[in-house]
């Protein structure tokens, strides 16, 4: 098959910061949360895969608050024609970015033949790459680990994220770790595989043309923007979700003025009406999204106190508002 290259055929916003897709953590409840702390940090779904979108209940797996804007959609998948279908949906439900997963190393995703196993197939990805921007008028982009199991030739990631690049996709999110396959769980395949961040300064360097985004163990202000002087953008995953008020300094970090002033407790009560609003809407315990903010008090006094009353599912027969008023009480 002759290679050729794609010219992108959408526009890609410049989002400095974002929140990594995280499966059972970043759902609609919690990118709002997110929300309400930064205005302009792009925020993504948990992984979706092709087969749940194609032969499960799309709105399910797709329905989102239009206060999220900027959202990305990430998707799990390996066969070009179900990815394309699955792209086209995401951008008829109006999300921001079509991201394909090629980063995640648990065995039921190899199983899938997806996810980080991806990475030892970069035409396979080009393929699939090419028919999603085809399909989508909306920016597609890659994340993806540097590199397979023991290997740390930077070849494989150089001509990984080359070829791939080939199909029009200018952004790569790249986790500065190897994927693991074999012998360590999803946790350890977070902890174990060393941080090499110079592999993912290199790719920029050898992509200048490319928006290459680093992701993997970032967890202050400083680690922050020390990367920002090598990479085009930092992604945040866990200690966004464990110490979400941290997102509250993002805008001002990144525009330089003072964004608009929030509180931990005006969030908490914006997050209460939410969930009123879901529980007449949906149905919706006000557990199911209070389990996102548990770490909004996190380093305060009573904060423990706090996030134990939020968490206590004894309470679930009170109202959200009743919760808030004993946490505070308790707290």
């Amino acid at each position: 098959m002759e290679l050729t290259t794609r010219a992108p055929t959408a526009t890609v916003a410049l989002h400095r910061l974002s929140v990594a897709p995280m499966l059972d953590w970043t759902d609609r409840h919690c990118r709002y949360f997110h929300r309400l702390l930064s205005r302009h940090a792009l925020l993504y779904t948990e992984m979706v895969t092709t087969g749940a979108l194609i032969h499960g209940d799309v709105a399910r797996h797709l329905q989102y608050n239009s206060e999220e804007h900027p959202v990305a959609l990430q998707l799990g998948g390996s066969e070009p024609a179900d990815l394309a279908q699955c792209a086209r949906l995401g951008a008829q439900w109006g999300y921001d970015e079509i991201n394909l997963n090629c980063g995640c190393p648990s065995a039921r995703v190899q199983r899938g033949a997806f996810g980080a196993c991806l990475m030892a197939e970069p035409e396979l990805v080009r393929q699939c790459v090419l028919a999603m921007v085809d399909a989508s008028d909306v920016p597609v982009t890659v994340k993806h680990r540097i590199g397979l199991d023991r290997d740390e030739s930077y070849a494989q990631v150089r001509d990984f994220v080359g070829t791939v690049s080939q199909a029009g996709c200018q952004v790569f999110i790249v986790h500065a770790r190897n994927a693991w396959l074999q012998g360590l769980s999803p946790k350890e395949n977070r902890e174990v595989p060393p941080l090499r961040y110079a592999v993912v300064h290199q790719l920029k360097q050898d992509f200048a043309h490319l928006r290459i985004e680093i992701n993997g163990g970032i967890a202050s202000t400083a680690q922050v923007q020390e990367q920002l002087q090598y990479v085009d953008g930092v992604m945040v995953g866990r200690e966004a979700y464990h110490n979400p008020w941290w997102l509250s300094q993002w805008d001002a970090m990144l525009d330089g003025q003072e964004g608009t002033q929030i509180t931990r407790e005006s969030v908490e009560l914006q997050m209460v009406d939410y969930m009123e609003r879901e529980a007449v809407a949906r149905g919706t315990p006000w557990a199911t999204i209070a389990r996102h903010m548990l770490g909004l008090r996190h380093g305060l006094p009573g904060a423990r106190k706090w996030r134990q009353v939020w968490s206590d599912h004894r309470l679930k027969h009170l109202s959200a508002r009743d919760v808030l008023e004993l946490a505070h009480t308790k707290g």
